[in-house]
């Protein structure tokens, strides 16, 4: 996952403002207690940080990946 389509799911998922909103301020503890931004900075790797954001919030599998049937779901690192 790139760091483009990291974003187009946090928009499309999550919503633009609210899931912009979310990566700046949630604290996820499987990052070691860092936002999502902060994890993307530290260069922790985009799906890491999105399968972690998504387990937090608790969004199943199948609504992780947005409308686009054929994107491929990233595989957990």
């Amino acid at each position: 996952m790139r760091y483009r389509e990291f974003w187009q799911l946090v928009d499309e998922v999550l919503g633009a403002a609210h899931g912009r909103e979310l990566t700046r301020e949630l604290v996820l503890g499987t990052l070691d207690q860092r936002t999502a931004v902060q994890a993307l900075d530290d260069n922790v790797e985009p799906r890491t940080v999105w399968h972690a954001l998504c387990d937090e919030l608790e969004i199943p599998e199948k609504a992780r990946w947005g409308a686009d049937a054929r994107r491929p779901a990233p595989p957990r690192a």
